[in-house]
């Protein structure tokens, strides 16, 4: 394939700005991208935490004007970095009433009031940036509903600009819940013509749905995981949108995450107590007994140890294990948490805790140090999502040789066969209903595994630590969907000569 530019643009990327995993795929994938002899570019916001002494960033010279539409021409400065171990640059928008706060999208869990002005702003600002730069993208990359106006600025707005002659557009979807909805006034602000606000491309039950439009004008678009791809279709994943999905799947990928094995490895992590892999797994029992430490937890090495963590959000199946953890507990089992979210479930959890001091464990707040030493130290990894577009705990977990149990869905259902005894295939534990009875179920299966069939556990955790899911796989899986999109576009052309 003929290399490409590609400009891509996001609301967060690790290691500068993170509420998710979206922020995850934007730091690793054009990294990747960029190892496989591609021209990438990012762009983001330069929200006030984010240190331009740490990262080095350096201004570029002059103003950008950004147009927007009713409220008129606004202006930004642009800082320039890069995504670090690579010579990825990344482009900072810096406007302080818009990105000067303390928050990304909320503060205290309310979204802030102007988030539809925020993100056209910054779509508009990367459509400006490209030509600032000359740099004339072959591939324009929007994610989620924050930057999925490219796609339509790309067909309305900078339609006859010859800067974009040869440009495609895709949008990636990390998770189809949010979308991006708000007051159709907004359109005055968008300013691609009222004749755009129609059920075939903006409109949503009379309000402007930003990405709604997104996947209408884009070239391609894609979910980060197959299976995921076949939900959003659906009504009981597509959240509203699933016509629209259905509409446009000839144009739709699946494409799975990769992960970042340089810094997801028990061989070489700097956060656990002692380094083990495949061949030497005697670190593993330290890492546990560490655990079980850190949290106040009985040293048992012989008790299956459970770890958690994620938002304690609905979504991540949160209500199903805190109906479901008063049985789990009369087992003999331990089990740990860490995460913060919901303000019952931080509450419930806590007392939780108080409750049976030698068998669960919580952290409410967020480490990446203990992240990396629950993984490490654990048995078995919870994840009961009701759903989950990918996930990448599960994936870390199969290399910490960490069994999953996980719900069959999403990215959950790909990354995790379920255990077959008699065959000894399989790299952890699936439940399928959404409900508290077959997450206890399936726990319950763990739990008489761990203690009667040593064997198998053994033979689970080689096949678990075998797994690999690289970011060169996803990257040419990107590259996959961008070659039909400039087919898509432009028909014959010579960006996808092969």
């Amino acid at each position: 394939m003929k290399k490409l530019k590609i400009l891509m643009a996001a609301s967060e990327v690790v290691p500068f700005a993170k509420s998710g995993g979206l922020a995850d795929v934007a730091g690793a994938l054009p990294k990747a991208l960029r190892n496989l002899g591609h021209d990438v570019r990012v762009v983001m916001p330069r929200y006030y935490g984010i240190d331009k002494q740490k990262y080095q960033l350096k201004p570029l010279l002059g103003s950008l004007g950004v147009p927007m539409g009713i409220m008129g021409e606004e202006w930004a400065e642009v800082y320039e970095g890069v995504l670090p171990q690579s010579d990825v640059p990344v482009y900072f928008i810096e406007y302080e009433r818009y990105f000067g706060r303390e928050g990304l999208y909320d503060e205290n869990g309310v979204a802030y009031s102007d988030n539809d002005n925020r993100f056209i702003f910054l779509s508009k600002a990367v459509m400006q940036l490209a030509k600032k730069l000359h740099f004339q993208p072959d591939i324009l990359h929007a994610n989620d509903w924050h930057t999925a106006i490219l796609p339509l600025l790309l067909n309305t707005t900078y339609r006859s600009d010859p800067h974009f002659a040869q440009t495609a557009s895709v949008l990636s979807i990390h998770n189809l819940q949010h979308q991006g909805e708000f007051y159709k006034g907004v359109m005055d602000v968008l300013d691609v013509g009222w004749e755009h606000f129609t059920v075939d491309e903006l409109e949503c039950y009379d309000r402007v749905n930003l990405l709604k439009g997104g996947i209408v004008h884009a070239n391609a678009f894609n979910t980060v995981s197959k299976r995921y791809a076949q939900e959003i279709g659906t009504e009981a994943f597509g959240w509203g949108l699933e016509g629209v999905v259905l509409a446009h799947q000839a144009k739709l990928f699946g494409i799975l995450n990769g992960v970042d094995y340089e810094e997801w490895s028990p061989a070489i992590d700097p956060f656990i107590i002692q380094h083990y892999d495949s061949g030497a797994m005697g670190g593993k029992a330290l890492c546990k007994r560490a655990l079980q430490e850190r949290f106040g937890l009985p040293v048992r090495a012989d008790v299956p140890l459970f770890g958690l963590v994620g938002r304690l959000a609905e979504q991540k199946g949160i209500g199903l294990l805190a109906e479901a953890v008063r049985g789990l507990l009369e087992m003999d089992i331990q089990i740990v948490l860490l995460g913060t979210g919901e303000s019952w479930a931080e509450a419930f959890f806590s007392e939780i805790a108080g409750a049976y001091p030698s068998k669960f464990g919580c952290y409410i707040g967020y480490r990446n140090d203990l992240a990396h030493q629950i993984e490490a130290g654990s048995d078995f990894f919870l994840m009961p999502s009701l759903f989950e577009p990918c996930g990448l705990n599960q994936i870390y977990s199969l290399r910490y040789g960490t069994l999953p149990i996980v719900r069959a869905t999403g990215g959950l259902d790909d990354t995790i066969t379920n255990y077959q005894p008699h065959q000894g295939k399989g790299t952890g534990f699936k439940f399928y209903d959404s409900t508290a009875d077959a997450l206890y179920g399936t726990v319950k299966w763990a739990v008489e595994t761990y203690y009667h069939d040593p064997k198998g556990v053994k033979q689970l955790i080689a096949n678990a630590m075998a797994e690999r899911f690289s970011w060169e796989e996803s990257a040419r899986g990107y590259e996959a969907m961008y070659a039909f999109s400039l087919r898509e576009r432009f028909g014959s052309h010579p960006e996808v000569a092969r």
